[in-house]
């Protein structure tokens, strides 16, 4: 016979529960923001680190790694909590959703390869090569321009009107 009071009574203060939801989500969200954008490709930081961290969550709610429910659903809620809110506050705020969604950064502009932003983004002149080709570019010359878009993607503007591409269209670098 079940425990319900071992199933819904939490074995951890709430706060405590809220308090490390809090800190890891605050905590992953600047390590992908500031680290592993590009890796991210099309999945944006947020999403990918809701994933991973309402799996966990998740988990240790279900599988008894927390003895209640109410402590699993408590993080997850937290954690929601912390992902509705970034998105609002950045939406609301155009100061802060520069911090929460980075803008693009130029690659290449008008044939140059801009070698500070590449080596930011540890982007070699092989990949970038290489995404260029996928696209069809055969000569720097033709492009005006390669932006890292805010979600990791990549998109590349050419000289020839109508040949404007994102890794979307034909594959990327993350």
């Amino acid at each position: 016979m079940a425990d319900w009071r071992e199933v819904f009574v939490p074995d951890t203060p709430l706060l405590e529960i809220a308090i490390r939801g809090s800190v890891m989500y605050l905590a992953l969200f600047a390590l992908l923001r500031l680290i592993l954008k590009r890796e991210s490709g099309t999945t944006g930081v947020t999403d990918l680190l809701v994933i991973v961290l309402l799996a966990d969550a998740a988990q240790n709610g279900l599988s008894g790694g927390y003895t209640s429910v109410t402590d699993g659903v408590l993080l997850v809620g937290v954690i929601i909590g912390w992902s509705y809110l970034l998105n609002a506050v950045a939406y609301r705020w155009h100061v802060v959703a520069r911090l929460i969604r980075p803008e693009s950064l130029v690659l290449m502009r008008d044939g140059q390869i801009m070698r500070r932003n590449m080596r930011r983004e540890l982007i070699t002149n092989e990949e970038l090569h290489t995404l260029l080709r996928e696209q069809g570019v055969a000569d720097l010359a033709d492009v005006r321009e390669v932006r890292m878009e805010a979600d990791g993607r990549f998109s590349v503007t050419t000289r020839t009107p109508g040949r404007s591409r994102t890794d979307r269209d034909a594959g990327g670098l993350g």
